[in-house]
């Protein structure tokens, strides 16, 4: 196994993230314990060549102390080649191998290890989680709870680790000196713990603040660029501005809040810093005084002295960016970590490929209100029937759809499809028998090509090409050119296809739906952004693909589903008509209205109204 690669990156977690701070930290980092603790044994080694450079100082100057200068190099060579091949060779191999084991195996494999499953866990929360946060916010905890985690991890093992070896010999190597250094030394250390202990807890509190109010920038910019058009058309930047301002404002505080705290650690660290080399010399000299030390252990005791006390300004503020990052992993935790709201069954099986029956069985569904969604539907769509679906708005036509998908479990009743309740089997294999089109396409910031092969990956050029054709989008592809001068399928389309006009969006939708041939097709006003001509084309691709597939056609454009086996139209909740287009507007009810009230093909809004 290479040595970069005896961390997996990319290894999945078992179960869901835990929501307490410890058992989140073993949960990200599962399965790479074993490189991580050989990475902390590799930095305690290179923590203790410090002390071992010390001993050797202090052992040359006894050695050349009253000695002899023409004879003291041919008395004492072994000593002095010892320090020069452990300067030299150990020393730097040690180091090294130190940092390689953080930079090479640590670092570069926690981050996309702990993203890969934040990323992975977020997936699988359903709609609603996403509908009720800033896209923008919820990708910015995603990196920052990965790097905090990442940072919590390399520094622990590159401070902590080199530290405590450090200190640890360095107690060792005044023990042998006096009893009383090694006292002295173990009181400072206890009295700096006592100053870490006053302000980390802080700072990681100040930390997680800073990290809330950051995201909230971030959600607020995401969430404006993402809607650029709409702040153009309707002459709000400055309206904009002030928001972002605000959220600025807001980390502004935190930064500076942090920034105080930070300072005032700085002086007090300073401060006690500076008390240890007046401690371990000042007591050196004093032994030596009294003829119970060396020279050469005044002058390890002073060498020691000085690199903790440099090194502990390096070690808390080390230990300052790691109580920062843990506050920064318990803000991430806070919005990651919930449980799937809308989960597999224990026990649920795959659906293969089916036939296309659907049913509502008695389905109620109203978004934890009291009013709104549907009522007590009931509705069976035999194999291979097209069926259109027409009503006002908030009729609850998109619920039954979003229904039959699982992106929401029904409040009462069961839907079914071949005789099977959706909510028994996986929610992947459930959609991968559902293709769909919807009147707000969602397209990819990738190439045409890619966003046709979304219906389904595995697809050859030739299909994927010919899925285009049906869809009439060939021709206006070969015709597109990013700017970065990629052409025809190979042309990226922007965020959300902003490319593209509305009526292109909704041919590669078209194309991709085609591509998947999936055995239920639903129509979610598939044809509602193009123009006459471009629709009549359409129309006669659509009526080829849904050949043997059962067809859920929603449309306010009652022309586009005249044609339909059945219609089944929608008011409050409830339905209220079912029939052929024929035998419906003979029954003069609901749908006769809005065939005859309806211009330009539309139902009409003052029918809503009502």
């Amino acid at each position: 196994m290479k040595f970069a690669d005896l961390i997996d990156a990319f290894r999945p977690a078992e179960g869901p993230p835990p929501r307490t701070l410890g058992r989140f930290f073993l949960w990200c980092l599962s399965g790479a314990w074993a490189p991580l603790l050989a990475a902390a044994v590799f930095s305690g080694i290179a923590g203790a060549m410090e002390v071992v450079t010390a001993w050797f100082l202090g052992r040359v100057v006894d050695t050349a102390q009253g000695a002899d200068p023409a004879a003291v190099l041919v008395q004492n060579w072994p000593l002095y080649l010892g320090f020069a091949v452990f300067l030299v060779v150990l020393r730097p191999l040690a180091f090294g191998l130190s940092a390689a084991s953080n930079s090479i195996v640590v670092q570069p494999n926690v981050l996309p290890l702990v993203l890969s499953r934040l990323h992975r866990w977020t997936l699988g929360q359903a709609v609603t989680f996403f509908d009720n946060d800033f896209a923008g916010r919820i990708a910015q905890k995603q990196m920052q709870a990965a790097r905090a985690v990442t940072d919590v991890a390399s520094e622990s093992i590159n401070t902590i680790a080199f530290a405590l070896a450090s200190i640890i010999g360095s107690v060792a190597l005044l023990l042998t000196m006096n009893g009383w250094m090694a006292v002295a030394l173990s009181v400072w250390l206890l009295a700096y713990l006592a100053l870490i202990r006053a302000f980390l807890p802080r700072v990681r509190g100040k930390s997680a603040a800073r990290a809330g109010a950051r995201a909230m920038v971030t959600g607020q910019v995401v969430d404006t660029i993402t809607n650029i058009k709409t702040v153009k058309l309707f002459a709000h930047a400055a309206h904009e501005d002030k928001a972002a301002l605000r959220a600025m404002s807001g980390f502004r505080d935190t930064a500076l809040d942090f920034g105080v705290l930070s300072a005032w650690f700085r002086v007090a660290l300073m401060t006690i810093a500076g008390m240890l080399p007046l401690i371990l010399i000042g007591g050196a000299l004093l032994l030596w005084s009294k003829g119970g030390a060396t020279t050469g252990d005044i002058a390890a005791a002073g060498t020691i002295s000085i690199r903790i006390a440099q090194m502990t300004g390096w070690v808390s503020f080390t230990l300052m960016s790691i109580y920062g990052s843990v506050g920064e992993v318990e803000d991430g935790m806070r919005t990651l970590t919930p449980p799937h709201e809308l989960t597999d069954a224990a026990d649920a099986g795959t659906l293969d490929r089916v036939a296309g029956a659907i049913a509502f069985d008695d389905v109620s569904f109203a978004y934890g209100r009291k009013q709104g969604g549907i009522d007590h539907i009931s509705l069976s769509i035999p194999a291979g029937q097209k069926v259109g679906i027409v009503g006002a708005s908030g009729a609850g036509k998109s619920t039954l759809v979003a229904l039959l998908l699982r992106l929401y479990d029904t409040e009462g009743g069961r839907v079914l499809v071949d005789g099977t309740d959706v909510r028994r089997v996986t929610q992947e294999s459930l959609r991968r028998q559902i293709a769909m089109v919807t009147q707000e396409t969602a397209m990819f910031n990738r190439s045409a090509r890619d966003n046709i092969l979304y219906g389904r990956p595995d697809a050859t050029e030739a299909e994927m090409v010919a899925a285009a054709e049906a869809a009439e989008a060939d021709d206006f592809i070969h015709q597109l050119e990013d700017f970065k001068g990629r052409g025809g399928y190979e042309a990226y389309l922007g965020e959300r296809g902003v490319k593209l006009s509305g009526g292109q969006r909704q041919r590669i939708a078209l194309a991709r739906a085609f591509l998947k041939d999936a055995p239920i097709l639903v129509l979610d006003e598939a044809t509602s952004a193009l123009d006459s001509e471009v629709e009549a084309q359409v129309q006669s691709a659509l009526h080829r693909v849904m050949e043997g597939k059962t067809v859920l056609a929603i449309a306010h454009r009652l022309s586009t589903i005249s044609e339909m086996d059945r219609i089944v139209v929608m008011d409050q909740g409830r339905i209220v008509e079912d029939g052929t287009h024929d035998a419906l507007l003979a029954q003069g009810g609901l749908y006769a209205r809005y065939w005859n009230r309806q211009s330009g093909g539309f139902i009409g809004l003052d029918e809503a109204a009502e």
